[in-house]
């Protein structure tokens, strides 16, 4: 499967992509992979959309260690290769074992983590693959994240839905020689 949009030149992009562009590559990330180059066509949602990202990625109150885990039941879910790709090493970098990722990627539910870790894991996993979560489980995780941190989390899985979906929409491929996490 080939890119559906390669990388924008910034000397041709419009002003307004280019104010993403460098907002972008001047911010947190550094650089301009996964969704923003498919995103830097509507110049608009690509802002609003990174804008989330930063939020959701770098500033909740569930840190690293249990978005990683809620991401990662995402683009388990949707197979989003380049998210699973990208964000199993940053999983890692957050203090999960190998076994955790490779766990999760065999849609496996991780037994050896800790409470706070498996609920976001049932959370995510209930609410990616019913769309909906039940009362008990709701309220065992307002209980155990709080109000904002469950508000939060649900925030972080949907806007990890919108990558995982935008990179399986344009076929983003990963760096050249990455091996597929799902082999198609």
């Amino acid at each position: 499967m080939s890119n559906r949009f390669p990388p924008l030149d910034p000397e041709v992009m419009t002003p307004d992509q280019r104010a993403v562009y460098d907002d972008i590559v001047g911010g947190v990330r550094g650089s301009i992979g996964g969704p923003f180059n498919a995103w830097l066509r509507s110049p608009v949602m690509a802002n609003l959309a990174q804008s989330l990202g930063e939020y959701c990625r770098y500033n909740t109150v569930l840190g690293p260690r249990l978005s990683e885990i809620a991401i990662l039941v995402v683009a388990r879910h949707w197979q989003a290769q380049f998210e699973w790709y990208a964000h199993a090493k940053l999983a890692m970098e957050a203090g999960h074992t190998a076994e955790t990722v490779a766990t999760i990627k065999a849609g496996e539910r991780p037994d050896h983590l800790a409470e706070k870790e498996l609920l976001v894991y049932d959370y995510a996993s209930e609410l990616v693959g019913t769309g909906q979560t039940g009362d008990g489980i709701h309220g065992r995780a307002v209980k155990a994240l709080g109000e904002q941190g469950i508000v939060e989390l649900v925030g972080v899985i949907g806007y990890y839905m919108l990558v995982s979906l935008t990179l399986n929409a344009f076929h983003v491929p990963l760096p050249e020689g990455e091996p597929l996490p799902f082999p198609r």
